[in-house]
C-alpha cells in the first residue's frame, strides 16, 4: 500500500502538471489498448512490433550520442552483435537428442539477454580506442566497426551463414499478436530506465547530469573532479545494452540474424530517427520512430517509387522548421519552466504552481 501511495502522489504531482509527461503516458496506454479495440492484421502488428524494436534502438543512440557528445556513426554494430549473439547461442548451444535430432538449450528469453551482454562488452571494447578522439575523427572511427564485423560475417560463412545470415531462430511467440505485447513491454521498460539515467533534474541518479556536462565542456567537468573517461566508458555500455536487446528481439521476430543488422544505413536510420524526433530526449527518439517508421509503410501502397523521395523531403521541412525535433517542439508549445525555481508547468499559467512567480 505504501508503494501505491507513492506511484499516485508521483503520478498526481509529477505528471498530471507535466504535460509532456501526461502525453507520454496516454501514448504508452494508448499503445497497450490499440489491439484490443481495433482489429489489427497480422501485417500491422509487425510493423507496429518493429517500432517498439527500432525505438530502444533509437534511444540507445540517443543516450550515448546525444546526452554524452560522442557521435557514433556505427551504432549498428552493437544491434548486428545483439542479433547475431542471441541466434549463434541458440544455434550452437545445442546437445544430441532422440532419433538424431538435435535439441537447442537455449531459448530466446536467455539468448536475448546473452546477446546483449555481448553487445555491451563490445561497447567497452569499441570505446577505448575512441577515447582520445573527438568529433569527425570519432565518428570516423566508429563508422569502421560495423564494417570489420561484416568482414568476419562474411569470412567464417560455415559459422555465420555468410550473405544468407543465420536462418530458422525460433519466434518470441506463437503469434505476432503475442510478440507485439512482448516488444512493447520490453521498449517501454527500456525507454523508462534510460530516461531515468539520462534525467538531468533527477534526485536519485546523477549519470544524467554528468552526461550533460561532459557533452556541454568536458575539459570543465574534469577541473571539477569528474572521471569523465569513466562516465564516456558508461555511456558506450548502455548504448551497447540496449542496442543490443533491441537486436535480439529483431532477429528472433524476423527469424534471421544476417547482414542487415551491420550495414550503414542501420545506424544513420537511427540518427534520423532521434534528430526527427528530438535529439537529447529519449521521448523523441520514440516519437521519431512511431512517426516515420509506419509513415514508410503506408507510402508503400500509394507512391511505392517516390516514398523514399518523399521521406527526406518531410525530414528537411521538420528540420528546418522545428530544428530541435518535433517532439521538443510539442514540449516547448506546451511547457514552460519557471525562472525561478526551474519546475515545468503548463504553458498557459500565468504563475508557477510552487513558487507563484510569474511566468509572462
Amino acid at each position: 500500500m505504501n508503494l501505491l501511495g507513492r506511484l499516485l502522489k508521483g503520478f498526481r504531482f509529477g505528471v498530471l502538471p507535466v504535460p509532456g509527461r501526461l502525453l507520454a503516458v496516454i501514448f504508452f496506454v494508448f499503445l497497450f489498448i490499440l489491439p484490443q479495440v481495433v482489429h489489427l492484421s497480422n501485417y500491422w502488428l509487425l510493423v507496429l512490433t518493429f517500432c517498439s524494436i527500432f525505438a530502444i534502438f533509437a534511444a540507445s543512440w540517443d543516450v550515448l550520442s546525444g546526452y554524452t557528445g560522442q557521435v557514433n556513426f556505427g551504432h549498428a554494430l552493437f544491434f548486428g552483435i545483439g542479433a547475431y549473439g542471441s541466434a549463434l547461442l541458440w544455434k550452437y548451444v545445442t546437445q544430441p537428442g532422440d532419433a538424431g535430432t538435435v535439441v537447442h538449450l537455449l531459448q530466446p528469453w536467455v539468448t536475448i539477454p546473452l546477446g546483449a551482454v555481448c553487445a555491451t562488452v563490445a561497447g567497452v571494447i569499441t570505446c577505448f580506442p575512441a577515447l582520445r578522439l573527438r568529433g569527425p575523427y570519432l565518428s570516423m572511427l566508429t563508422l569502421a566497426f560495423p564494417l570489420m564485423l561484416l568482414g568476419v560475417v562474411f569470412s567464417f560463412k560455415d559459422i555465420t551463414g555468410g550473405e544468407h545470415g543465420i536462418t530458422e531462430i525460433p519466434r518470441l511467440a506463437a503469434t505476432r499478436f503475442d510478440e507485439y505485447y512482448i516488444c512493447l513491454i520490453v521498449m517501454t521498460v527500456a525507454v523508462l530506465i534510460m530516461w531515468k539515467l539520462t534525467d538531468a533534474g533527477s534526485r536519485y541518479v546523477r549519470t544524467g547530469l554528468i552526461f550533460h556536462a561532459i557533452r556541454e565542456d568536458e575539459i570543465a567537468a574534469r577541473a571539477l573532479g569528474i572521471n569523465t573517461i569513466r562516465y564516456k566508458v558508461l555511456a558506450f555500455a548502455i548504448g551497447g545494452l540496449f542496442a543490443g536487446i533491441a537486436g535480439g528481439l529483431y532477429a528472433h521476430v524476423m527469424q534471421v540474424a544476417g547482414p542487415s543488422t551491420l550495414v550503414l544505413p542501420m545506424s544513420f536510420q537511427a540518427i534520423i530517427w532521434v534528430v526527427f524526433g528530438g535529439i537529447v530526449s529519449i521521448y523523441g527518439s520514440v516519437v521519431g520512430v512511431y512517426t516515420l517508421y509506419p509513415l514508410v509503410e503506408i507510402l508503400r501502397g500509394p507512391i511505392p517509387q517516390y516514398r523514399l523521395l518523399v521521406l527526406p523531403v518531410i525530414v528537411i521541412l521538420v528540420l528546418l522548421f522545428m530544428p530541435q525535433g518535433i517532439a521538443v517542439w510539442i514540449r516547448n508549445k506546451i511547457e514552460r519552466e519557471c525562472p525561478r525555481c526551474k519546475l515545468t508547468n503548463v504553458a498557459w499559467r500565468k504563475q508557477c504552481r510552487a513558487c507563484s512567480a510569474s511566468l509572462r
